[in-house]
């Protein structure tokens, strides 16, 4: 994405979202909308496609501290409009002021240059060393290309087990590129190499591809482990007890729930989490106790038997003055 593109679109009104916004309501208009115009949800709608494309360069720009902050200022000076004027009344007063020093014509006794997007000098050539793009200024030597940021969106299976994505770059470019296994929901990746070209033999920059995961219904993701919720009875968490819990792989396995397990306990798969080059990860199984909601004479009258035969112990002692600390 070139610094002409951000100042010619406005990426808060793409997502909705007011120029102060924090990164939570960010987050949650593009999410939103990268599931109202996913492209899996509208077949052959060109209209729907663009737009996702649209939401995806804005989340990409606006949940990145460093990159929101350049944009920001970028249309600041720019006056939040598409070209840039000189002479009276002209929105780059403070842009030509900026730069007057650099473009001063000592031969024609310091007179300004003014800039236009619809001629004379372009606007990414004269960002391209605030900004590392292209278009270096003759007699400045090799630069390095400039960062390029996307995103894409993934199903929960195609994040655990990695995947190759298609990404339309700014100028209708595709990029086929791959998302390693077990990426997390808002995770950055670096690909090094893959943004703008360099100048002078210099190296190109990296793209920087913000992913979304789409929920699972049972796992859960945490680095190289995947989570998962299991409920168990009150008879299995006080005796202890076998069962059996299912894998993302497909087969279940048995699972040994010690005696006097509490609600919320952790236990551990191990091997059974994510696949990746830097190994296996595990499964992490929290357990928690279901509590029935009506129950039987027969099972009343045998649970106020338990609660008579115990031994009076309030599991809060001491929950108040803690409190209080």
């Amino acid at each position: 994405m070139t610094g002409q593109d951000w100042i010619e679109k406005d990426f808060y009104a793409s997502l909705g979202v007011p120029k102060d916004a924090d990164d939570a309501a960010i987050k949650k208009a593009y999410r939103k909308l990268a599931r109202q115009y996913h492209p899996d949800q509208n077949p052959g709608d060109e209209a729907a496609e663009a737009k996702f494309k649209e939401i995806g360069e804005a989340y990409a720009v606006l949940s990145d501290a460093e990159q929101r902050q350049q944009y920001d200022s970028l249309r600041a000076m720019a006056g939040g409009g598409p070209r840039f004027a000189s002479g009276p009344g002209g929105a780059a007063g403070g842009f030509e002021d900026l730069f007057g020093g650099m473009f001063a014509g000592g031969a024609h006794g310091g007179s300004r240059m003014g800039y236009s997007t619809g001629g004379g000098v372009p606007i990414d050539d004269l960002l391209g060393g605030l900004f590392g793009g292209g278009g270096a200024p003759a007699g400045f030597g090799a630069q390095r290309g400039a960062d390029m940021a996307a995103s894409t969106t993934l199903g929960f299976r195609a994040a655990v087990e990695g995947a190759q994505v298609a990404l339309t770059m700014s100028g209708g470019r595709t990029l086929n590129v791959r998302i390693p296994a077990g990426v997390h929901d808002g995770q950055r990746i670096r690909l090094r190499g893959k943004g703008r070209p360099g100048s002078g033999g210099a190296p190109a920059g990296d793209l920087v591809v913000t992913v979304a995961v789409d929920p699972h219904p049972v796992f859960g993701i945490d680095g190289r482990n995947l989570t998962m919720t299991v409920p168990i009875t009150f008879p299995e968490a006080v005796n202890g007890a076998k069962i059996s819990v299912p894998t993302f792989s497909g087969e279940p396995v048995r699972l040994k729930v010690p005696a006097g397990t509490q609600s919320g306990t952790r236990l551990r798969v191990k091997g059974r989490g994510v696949q990746s080059a830097k190994g296996a990860g595990d499964l992490i199984v929290t357990v928690e106790v279901a509590v029935p909601r009506k129950l039987g004479k027969d099972a009343a009258r045998a649970l106020a038997d338990f609660e008579a035969a115990g031994d009076g112990t309030d599991p809060r002692v001491g929950l108040a003055e803690a409190a209080q600390a």
